[in-house]
């Protein structure tokens, strides 16, 4: 079997799932998740997860892998997604990558994480600095300067002192050493396809998707998964839909306002995902959505 990653995204409500599901079916592949919240059980109205149904009508994998309180993060999924590459390829059938997170999808062009092992001390010692603590601290590790290190960001602040502190090494050379590592599917080709739509078509579909998860039960959802401990996982507690919800639950917003917040939200973060894949993915078809043919999905 040739060695070849199919790789679908595009921006929230553009229409990935059908189209993936029906490109899947059509040529005998299984699909792999690359959205960085279909990892969690239980997160299913919110994060506009694939049914059952349509799971049942092709393999799916990534999604459901881990409760909802546990960790995930870049290493861990390039590990899991290899695994399943590599077990579908031996299977001789085709392999789809679909989702539209940005880090995760770049595993698959690009190195994404560095073989840096922090300590669960050092990340504890590195919590309980002060933002301005932990900046001046860098500096002292870092004499030749922090180069892009956002320092106004606590939480990138933070990843970069644990990674000094554990390697012993400045920013610049962890930085050197990254960019020296091959890709996790170096040796893979990779035929990378983003679909679009209109802005003022995308819109509509937001819309309607939001006015979706409402009637389907999103503040219901979020009840629950707040009694099982979603704000213990500050990225899905802070994902779109859960937040806004989570506001409204705990008496911070009127519900009236729920699902018009949930949508402004969406439209910000459909700009800059159309931004992101627009400068940071290597060269790639862009597929009209509402035009698009199985056969134009990729040029294979």
């Amino acid at each position: 079997m040739d060695r070849v990653i199919h790789v679908l995204t595009g921006c929230t409500a553009v229409g990935k799932t059908d189209w993936a599901l029906r490109w899947a079916e059509a040529r005998g592949a299984e699909i792999v998740s690359c959205d960085s919240l279909l990892f969690y059980r239980g997160m299913d109205i919110g994060t506009a997860k694939p049914a059952l149904a349509e799971r049942a009508r092709v393999p799916h994998h990534l999604i459901d892998i881990i409760g909802l309180t546990e960790r995930m993060d870049i290493a861990h999924y390039v590990t899991r997604a290899k695994k399943a590459v590599e077990e579908i390829t031996d299977r001789g059938r085709p392999v789809l990558v679909t989702g539209g997170s940005g880090f995760y999808l770049k595993a698959f062009f690009a190195p994404v994480a560095d073989d840096v092992a922090v300590p669960a001390e050092i990340r504890a010692a590195v919590a309980e600095l002060a933002p301005g603590a932990a900046v001046e601290e860098l500096r002292r590790m870092n004499p030749a300067g922090l180069g892009t290190l956002d320092t106004a960001n606590p939480r990138r602040v933070s990843r970069a002192l644990e990674r000094c502190r554990a390697s012993g090494r400045s920013l610049a050379q962890l930085t050197a050493e990254f960019m020296n590592q091959p890709a996790p599917f170096a040796g893979w080709e990779t035929r990378l396809t983003v679909l679009d739509r209109p802005l003022a078509e995308l819109e509509q579909r937001i819309q309607a998707r939001v006015e979706g998860m409402m009637g389907a039960g999103l503040v219901d959802e979020v009840q629950r998964l707040l009694a099982a401990g979603l704000k213990a996982n500050p990225s899905a507690a802070g994902a779109i839909g859960y937040r806004e919800t989570i506001d409204v639950i705990e008496g911070r917003q009127p519900e009236t306002g729920l699902a018009a917040e949930i949508v402004r939200n969406t439209r910000a973060l459909v700009k800059k995902q159309r931004t992101w894949f627009r400068t940071q993915l290597p060269v790639h078809r862009v597929v009209a959505a509402e035009s698009a043919t199985l056969a134009a999905l990729f040029a294979d």
